[in-house]
């Protein structure tokens, strides 16, 4: 990376380029958040569902494979949904403080009905000792991001637009509306990164100008060789065309997975998890079809999770190189917009 970019966001975490690799669960693999560390960006892993245990195993991995001493932070972050954590943080092997314990760089929480209390506890945990890790909130509405800057003092808000892929809000503005509102709304409010339907530089390029301190990169990063998708599922994203993504609640009811706050569903590859509900089928006939495909190995019915900026990208990579793709053409784009500018006649 020749020529890196600094904004607020990048002082506040130390890297090259404001190009943070987004939590995801599934597709989400130890080796991608280093390879996206490594290429100077901000690497994040998605907890999922991981135990206590399998997290500190993954975060030792990613701290071996960063060459970081054991009492050094971590220089990645690790995201939360906070609706899991309504479930497993009240029992007897809550999983933020053996995060914690890792001194991860940052963490962030997303798609609950009270993120504050787990804003808290980091807070109250990070009062007993001298490393502050950062807290990251992801964000759908402007009154969202107010509460988050003011109310809960984050040091980080993602801006997640309608284009996103994966979870993501029904009701959430494009990204470059939302993030224009919230900047507006916070003047002076923390870093904001934007995240939904971002693929290539120019795209970055234009979201700096519009005031974001960096991009979350998710679908992207599906793209690469880190990533953990199977070559069928891979095989479909290359296909895809812009318009083969839709957001709907349809396909965490095939794969069985409830308890999502209101109004938040997932954007996927729409094949026939998707025609079946457009359809009308009822759930139990749904389910029929999509566990009979599965068993024979059918790909039009695998949940394929991805934004609506698939399209925009045709082949696969390492994801090392796809940031640094990524952070060179912004770059360039900078510096063609800049050249647009004429010197005033004094």
């Amino acid at each position: 990376m020749q020529q890196p970019i600094r904004t607020a966001f990048t002082d506040l975490v130390g890297t090259k380029t404001p190009i943070v690799g987004a939590p995801m669960g599934y597709a989400w693999s130890a080796e991608l958040a280093y390879a996206v560390a490594s290429a100077g960006g901000f690497g994040m892993m998605g907890a999922s569902l991981d135990t206590p245990e399998q997290l500190r195993t993954t975060l030792r991995t990613i701290r071996k494979n960063l060459g970081v001493a054991r009492d050094d932070p971590l220089p990645i972050g690790v995201g939360f949904l906070a609706w899991l954590l309504d479930k497993t943080e009240v029992t007897e092997s809550p999983r933020i403080p053996a995060v914690l314990d890792e001194k991860p760089k940052a963490v962030c929480f997303a798609f609950g009905n009270d993120l504050g209390k787990y804003i808290r506890c980091v807070r109250e945990y990070e009062d007993k000792r001298e490393h502050k890790t950062l807290v990251f909130v992801c964000i759908n509405t402007v009154e969202e991001a107010v509460r988050a800057a003011n109310e809960w003092k984050v040091d980080v808000i993602i801006a997640q637009g309608f284009e996103a892929g994966g979870h993501g809000s029904s009701y959430a503005p494009t990204t470059s509306i939302l993030l224009a509102a919230v900047l507006a709304a916070l003047p002076n409010g923390p870093p904001v990164l934007a995240a939904g339907g971002i693929a290539t530089g120019a795209q970055m390029a234009s979201l700096l100008a519009l005031g974001a301190s960096g991009v979350v990169l998710g679908t992207r990063l599906l793209f690469t060789n880190e990533c953990q998708y199977t070559p069928t599922q891979k095989s479909i994203l290359l296909n895809a065309n812009l318009n083969s993504t839709m957001r709907g609640v349809c396909y965490d009811e095939v794969n069985r997975i409830v308890g999502w706050p209101d109004r938040i569903d997932g954007r996927a590859i729409a094949n026939d998890v998707w025609a079946d509900y457009k359809a009308g089928l009822p759930l139990e006939e749904r389910l029929r079809k999509f566990d009979e495909g599965k068993e024979k190995g059918e790909a039009n019915r695998v949940v394929v999770w991805a934004g609506a900026a698939t399209a925009l990208t045709k082949e696969i990579k390492d994801a090392a190189d796809v940031v640094i793709e990524v952070h060179e053409e912004a770059v360039r784009r900078i510096k063609q917009v800049s050249s647009l500018l004429v010197a005033s006649e004094s």
